[in-house]
């Protein structure tokens, strides 16, 4: 079975399970996918950063509608967010079966690895919103880049000094974590 036909039956699945569901129920249940993407290392950075700003459209557009109609969505309007959200569960799906991993090597790799997963499950628990998780992502993506061009310009190490500058990013980034997580803005 190629890849188009995996994806096809995959779709008309997703589309019967998304039957009876609500937006709110369907948007939770393609977090859910998210986060197990980010804790298995399946959905890179990069790959979650473009998902979740994805998701942060959908919800900004489901949020307009619903004020514009006393808190409902017309039925058209519900046909649109289901397109919208099929069209995003297959990036999920796509993202989540493609070759691309995140690898993980040294003491760097241990300090990315638990920052995924950290994430994951402020995703999971609903304490990271779309938004937060894009920008997260997107720094995440950004040192992992720098990582691996300085590893491949050192013959796959890090000298201490970058070492020492990457452990610093780190920290930075721990602490937004944290923050991000704790702050009180309005969740799902």
């Amino acid at each position: 079975m190629n890849r188009q036909h995996r994806m096809m039956i995959w779709m008309a699945v997703a589309a019967l399970t998304a039957y009876g569901q609500t937006v709110d129920q369907r948007r939770e249940n393609q977090q859910q996918r998210i986060a197990g993407g980010i804790s298995s290392g399946q959905l890179t950075p990069g790959e979650t950063a473009k998902v979740e700003r994805q998701e942060k459209g959908v919800k900004r557009q489901v949020r307009q509608d619903r004020a514009g109609n006393g808190g409902k969505l017309t039925p058209a309007e519900r046909r649109q967010v289901n397109r919208e959200q099929n069209k995003l569960s297959g990036t999920i799906y796509n993202d989540k079966h493609n070759a691309n991993r995140t690898n993980f090597k040294g003491e760097v790799g241990a300090r990315q690895r638990n920052q995924q997963q950290r994430i994951a499950r402020g995703v999971a628990k609903g304490s990271l919103t779309a938004g937060e998780t894009a920008k997260l992502e997107g720094k995440e993506a950004g040192l992992n880049r720098e990582v691996k061009g300085e590893r491949r310009q050192n013959g796959g190490t890090l000298t201490p000094k970058e070492r020492t500058q990457a452990n610093h990013q780190e920290n930075k980034l721990s602490g937004q974590i944290y923050k991000d997580k704790h702050n009180a803005a309005t969740r799902p």
